[in-house]
């Protein structure tokens, strides 16, 4: 008997999960183009002019492109702006859970901008993508005009991260969690994790519905974030050695109020170690650094760019 309950608990979860999943999917429709590279798909939303530099926007994670929505509609009435979702996140795809550090996204998104065309970007990336971001800028510089990082991942932590993503990320058991507890129990806690991110400033009124939040819940996505938060701080001890080797550019904007990514073990460390590197430190700021100093972000977004193209037609009159 106790099994059969158990079994019909699970059979309801799964049906829940079904539904939200069908839910959050109809709520937050693709709104860009499909990309195919090698091993997955991107999703990406091309806005503003297409003959000025192209400015790439990385999200962090437990997120999607909507993230970044509120500086790319601002940066997008004069620049070019190119969000992405990154693989296996929000409607880009990837083949394998395992492609979920640094190393093998960067070569993804690198392969999707050859696609579009485009020549070199300046690259903004939050948080978990400011890995990305020097990933990029390391493996494919050809792709990179400048860095412009919010509260950015560079190095390894003490510690680790929630203990729900290891048990995600758990061969048979993770799969379970993923289409049965993790979307029911996501949807409760949204708002509060949400609040945490953004502390000590507030949430902005509806941020986990127009940031299209809930797509993470799904089960694909749920188990691919986890994928990446795991391995990240692997991947960190292994690529901090390089950062001596990035030569663009690089504007670091962080907030001594961030409980979420340490601004003393991360982009302290990497603004001594990486050349040509300007760190901006906000008193009072936490994590969403983008939502609580959006001008600010702009205008170093807008002068990196500036740097560039002047760079750009002084090296070819000469």
């Amino acid at each position: 008997m106790f099994l059969l309950i158990v079994l019909a608990a699970l059979a309801t979860l799964a049906l829940v999960t079904w539904a939200g999943v069908v839910l959050a999917e109809r709520a937050h429709p693709a709104q860009g183009r499909m990309v195919e590279v090698a091993g997955g798909t991107l999703h990406v939303v091309e806005l503003g002019p297409r003959d000025a530099t192209p400015i790439v926007m990385l999200h962090g994670a437990s997120s999607n492109l909507e993230v970044m929505r509120p500086l790319a509609d601002h940066l997008s009435q004069t620049h070019r702006v190119i969000l992405v979702d990154r693989p296996g996140h929000g409607w880009s795809t990837r083949a394998k859970f395992s492609d979920s550090t640094p190393g093998p996204q960067a070569r993804m998104i690198s392969q999707a901008l050859d696609r579009l065309g485009l020549g070199k970007a300046v690259v903004v990336a939050h948080s978990w993508s400011g890995a990305l971001a020097l990933r990029l800028a390391l493996d494919h510089p050809e792709r990179v005009a400048g860095l412009v990082m919010l509260a950015p991942v560079a190095y390894p932590w003490p510690g680790g991260v929630s203990q729900y993503n290891y048990a995600v990320t758990t061969p048979a058991v993770g799969p379970l969690l993923a289409h049965t507890v993790m979307l029911p129990l996501g949807l409760l806690l949204a708002d509060s994790g949400a609040r945490s991110v953004f502390a000590p400033q507030p949430m902005p009124e509806n941020f986990v519905k127009d940031s299209a939040t809930r797509l993470l819940l799904r089960p694909r996505e749920f188990v691919a974030n986890a994928f990446d938060l795991v391995t990240l701080r692997a991947a960190m001890a292994e690529q901090a050695s390089r950062y001596s080797d990035v030569t663009v550019p690089i504007t670091i904007i962080a907030g001594d109020a961030d409980k979420t990514v340490s601004t003393h073990i991360h982009s302290q460390p990497l603004a001594r170690t990486a050349k040509n590197t300007r760190l901006i430190v906000l008193n009072g700021v936490g994590h969403m650094i983008q939502y609580a100093a959006p001008d600010l972000v702009v205008s170093e977004i807008e002068a990196m760019v500036d740097g560039f193209v002047q760079g750009s037609a002084t090296a070819a009159a000469n």
